[in-house]
């Protein structure tokens, strides 16, 4: 049987998608990249440290699934951040480094966006 998770769960995870695209927002507002500042601002890290913490309060609602979407969203973006890094270490590939950024900066932002979007409808995110 799935639960119904508490108002209070709900708002928290609006917050939290908010929290990470405020990040990602202040990277195009600024001269960082989007991916940097999702990864380094402090709202977005603020929001995966409360993922962390209020995940136990999820399991068995639909919420469940949203946090681990912002999650994974979260580390796979720094593991993609990381390769472009080693990447741009080579110097040969740092046009492709610049592109990889740019992208996972766009991937950022539809992920926190289609997830704001289900939850809205109370719908579950998919399952990796």
């Amino acid at each position: 049987m799935i639960n119904q998770p508490s108002s209070n769960l709900v708002s928290l995870t609006y917050i939290v998608y908010g929290l990470h695209l405020f990040s990602a927002a202040n990277g195009v507002m600024s001269s960082a990249f989007i991916v940097t500042a999702f990864l380094t601002g402090w709202p977005s890290i603020l929001a995966v440290i409360i993922n962390y913490v209020k995940r136990g309060d999820t399991q068995g609602t639909y919420l469940e699934s949203h946090f681990r979407w912002q999650i994974r969203t979260f580390w796979f973006s720094a593991l993609w951040l990381l390769i472009a890094t080693i990447m741009i270490v080579t110097v040969i590939l740092i046009p492709l480094a610049w592109l990889m950024i740019v992208l996972v900066g766009a991937w950022v932002f539809y992920r926190m966006i289609r997830g704001v979007l289900v939850l809205m409808d109370e719908g579950y995110m998919p399952a990796p």
